[in-house]
């Protein structure tokens, strides 16, 4: 039976209060993995996602550690459920972090304080309201490219998530960013709308924070991965250790390729991508990104039903 799962961990902006609480319902691995999490943060994770309020949940040193435990949850009730086991894995920035705890590289207790601090460091990076990022869509990369170079009048702005053909993401000085938006609503954009985030990722004004983040990295004990991933800033799959950590620091201050790592994947026999969290951002612009690959978002019983389906009746065809 050949592999043709890919399982992928969506970034921030997926969580919601309330969410897994249906799959904590009937698998207690969920609840379970929630109290490990508490443990290791110091408060009570589960409580903060079940009751709130949003801005507690939204906190971005709360929303990462919130997010990696849900999709980790996830994958542990698939194991239990002895679903098939993937090809290749993935995670949407923040995401990635998940896919490295599921895939063995950093234990889940280390990942969720390491995620918890690249949220803090994020939020310390740059003061609030003069940072802002935009979500553009209808234009080629080029174009977009060109708009940000042209907006920066020496402050920064790029294009900093590749999410799928026709959808970038800009980040950078709040000021250059506005400016921005309107050379590609000049352009031609269908949208130029800026997204209701405290925070530029993957842009270069996150430097500060990949330091901290890497003295962190430094202290921990990676191993190599059971399961390849592929990493967000090259869209390439990496066994050795310290390469797949440089990749990860970098990843907060260089763009996230996820069109190029879902093409990856698909070039490597990935054909079911499974969505491990809360949401269906991921599910949305794999099908953009690769039309003829089919794809399930899972948060519930039911849609871990069906995702549990179409991957062994997929693995049992190719």
């Amino acid at each position: 039976m050949t592999q043709s799962l890919a399982l992928v961990f969506p970034g921030q902006g997926s969580q919601q209060v309330g969410m897994l609480r249906e799959l904590a319902e009937r698998y207690s691995v969920v609840r379970t993995t929630f109290d490990e999490a508490s443990g290791a943060l110091g408060y009570d994770l589960w409580k903060i996602v079940q009751e709130g309020p949003a801005g507690a949940l939204n906190a971005t040193a709360c929303t990462q550690p919130a997010l990696l435990t849900s999709s980790v949850a996830i994958w542990r009730v698939w194991q239990e459920l002895e679903g098939p086991r993937p090809l290749v894995m993935a995670g949407h920035s923040l995401g990635e972090y998940s896919a490295m705890v599921c895939a063995g590289v950093i234990s889940f207790a280390e990942g969720v304080r390491l995620v918890r601090l690249r949220g803090e460091a994020m939020q310390a990076a740059v003061p609030e309201g003069h940072g802002a990022m935009a979500a553009v869509l209808g234009l080629d990369d080029e174009t977009v490219e060109s708009a940000c170079r042209e907006a920066a009048q020496d402050e920064v702005v790029a294009a900093v998530n590749y999410n799928a053909p026709g959808q970038v993401v800009i980040a950078g000085n709040k000021a250059a960013v506005d400016r921005a938006i309107a050379l590609c609503q000049s352009a031609g954009a269908k949208r130029a709308l800026p997204l209701p985030v405290s925070v530029p990722s993957h842009c270069s004004l996150m430097r500060p924070a990949a330091e901290r983040l890497s003295a962190e990295m430094d202290r921990l004990d990676l191993r190599t991965p059971r399961y390849a991933v592929v990493q967000n800033v090259d869209a390439l799959e990496h066994d050795d250790v310290q390469t797949l950590s440089q990749r990860l620091v970098e990843q907060l201050y260089r763009p996230v390729r996820w069109t190029d790592c879902v093409n990856a994947m698909y070039e490597r026999g990935a054909r079911v991508f499974v969505e491990c969290g809360p949401g269906k951002v991921l599910t949305g612009l794999n099908k953009r990104i690769q039309r003829q690959a089919k794809g399930l978002a899972v948060n519930d019983p039911e849609s871990l039903e069906s995702a549990l389906e179409l991957a062994r009746s997929e693995g049992e065809q190719s």
